[in-house]
């Protein structure tokens, strides 16, 4: 059975992104837990999903131009403060499987050298939409497992992965295929979808043999596999 990944933590219940979210999601028993990562104005590694603060804080303005002390003086939903990257590891570490998505490209040296300070290779992976960034994040340090995002059914999905040295394929779920799955296996590479929140799309892409489903609402699917299971 597929790893049932909790996106942002449990978003459909807490606010994304925050360590109430994550801790909802570690409570449903979810395998791995998503989170995304921005650099604040003096180098801290943020968990938010925008470029801004404007959507999910009450706050206004880039991440990139606030302090870290300005970020976390915001409120991010039911008094939760913005997370760092490393109370989130705290958080998660010994209890799933963390994927870090890169949301910025101005943080890929710093999420580097934060992987080699933590000694997170083997716990975590750090996957985005950025490409040319997992690349450098490769070049600077060769034992972070990374994975490419992306959307849409591509004819030859694991040379993606290859161009970026990724070993692991992260697409939605709506363009994923049997061959698409077998030409991962074939190239040896880990395979995860996103986002499923109903057990009507669950159903078709069990047989598949994938690695991770991601989820907003993850309570749901790990209660149906736990059905079909017993």
């Amino acid at each position: 059975m597929p790893g049932i990944m909790g996106h942002r933590g449990a978003k459909a219940y807490e606010p994304e992104n925050t360590l109430r979210s994550i801790r909802r999601a570690l409570e449903m028993g979810v395998q791995a837990v998503e989170i995304d990562v921005h650099l604040s104005r003096d180098g801290h590694l943020v968990v938010i999903h925008d470029a801004t603060v404007d959507r999910t804080t009450n706050g206004r303005g880039r991440v990139n131009d606030l302090s870290w002390e300005e970020l976390r003086r915001l409120d991010a939903g039911r008094g939760e403060r913005l997370p760092s990257l490393d109370e989130v590891v705290a958080l998660v570490r010994g209890r799933a499987h963390l994927f870090v998505e890169l949301k910025d490209t101005k943080a890929t040296a710093a999420v580097a050298f934060f992987f080699q300070e933590c000694d997170l290779f083997t716990e975590a992976h750090v996957i985005s939409f950025w490409h040319p960034a997992l690349k450098e994040l490769r070049q600077i340090e060769p034992r972070i497992r990374t994975g490419v995002l992306f959307v849409g059914c591509p004819v030859d999905a694991p040379a993606l992965a290859r161009a970026a040295a990724a070993e692991a394929l992260m697409l939605n779920y709506q363009y994923v295929t049997p061959a698409l799955v077998q030409s991962a296996r074939r190239a040896g590479l880990a395979i995860g979808i996103w986002n499923i929140d109903t057990v009507v799309d669950l159903e078709p892409v069990l047989s598949l043999g994938l690695d991770y489903i991601g989820s907003n609402a993850p309570d749901i699917l790990i209660r149906y596999l736990q059905s079909i299971n017993e």
